[in-house]
């Protein structure tokens, strides 16, 4: 979609994005010159508005917004007028269990929730997620591995429900075991209940694993973090006889992550939340 029909009918990101790609600036530069209009904003903080993950609310972001315009040469309001209203904040901004999950993937999974248990979505802090990616010498995503550290904010949260939304088998490892498991044939979205060892005590942490088998997917992984996870680790490991040519994160526009000689990539992320993940070229 052109520029001009994303300013004109957005989403913010996607009309910011482009603007950003119009204007020929990397983001580097984007913020220099914000800096000589007496605007100081970060680089992490322009590349999540452009990818979603955050936007413009407060008072200074959104005068940094309008310099932005210019900075851009964009017409003023251009980006401002596609924000909407505030995003909801305190328990508004945190819905349960299926409202969370809808949110983030959307109508397509709301037939595969029927049956589950989502009460313990929103009594688990995600305190670590570490997912490790295998892919083939064809360059298709095979396996991931998923291990979190959690901690109950609430007495009895007792399972972990993961979506994937994609081809896949979800199979349990330590301290979990599968229950239900909800698979849509014609797309193979997944919704599936992994149920702990025990329930857990208000305070009481634990370290679970599971693994989604025979995925196929090619050139892109992408992990949807419906609430927030404090430290996020994506670790990709490749056919050492067929490394990658370049690999990027989902939200860059540029290939700027080169795998080592035996084929390992990996990328971080704090307070870590919406969409993530690595794309790759043969």
């Amino acid at each position: 979609m052109a520029t001009s029909e994303l300013l004109a009918a957005g989403p913010f990101h996607e009309a910011l994005r482009a603007a950003i790609s119009s204007s020929g600036l990397a983001l580097d530069r984007i913020r220099y010159r914000l800096g000589l209009r007496d605007v100081s904003i970060s680089v992490p903080t322009l590349s999540n508005w452009q990818s979603g993950r955050r936007r413009p609310e407060r008072a200074e972001s959104l005068r940094a917004l309008a310099e932005l315009e210019v900075v851009l040469d964009l017409p003023p309001e251009a980006l401002r007028s596609l924000l909407g209203p505030p995003r909801p904040r305190g328990r508004a901004a945190h819905p349960k269990g299926p409202e969370a999950m809808l949110k983030a993937w959307g109508p397509p999974i709301e037939h595969l929730l029927a049956g589950v248990d989502t009460s313990s979505d929103g009594r688990l802090t995600r305190l670590s997620q570490h997912d490790r990616i295998e892919v083939d010498a064809n360059g298709r995503l095979v396996e991931v591995a998923s291990r979190h550290v959690l901690r109950a904010s609430h007495d009895g949260a007792d399972r972990w429900i993961v979506v994937w939304d994609a081809a896949g088998e979800i199979i349990a490892g330590q301290h979990c075991a599968v229950r239900t498991v909800n698979t849509d044939r014609e797309t193979g979205m997944t919704v599936a209940e992994l149920v702990f060892d025990a329930p857990l005590a208000r305070g009481e942490t634990i370290i679970m694993e599971y693994r989604i088998a025979n995925t196929l997917q090619p050139d892109t992984f992408i992990r949807r973090l419906h609430r927030t996870t404090r430290d996020y680790v994506l670790e990709a490991r490749f056919d050492p006889t067929a490394i990658p040519l370049r690999c990027a994160k989902i939200e860059s526009e540029s290939w700027d992550l080169t795998p080592t000689p035996t084929g390992a990539v990996h990328l971080i992320e704090f307070n870590a939340t919406g969409p993530l993940g690595l794309r790759w070229q043969m």
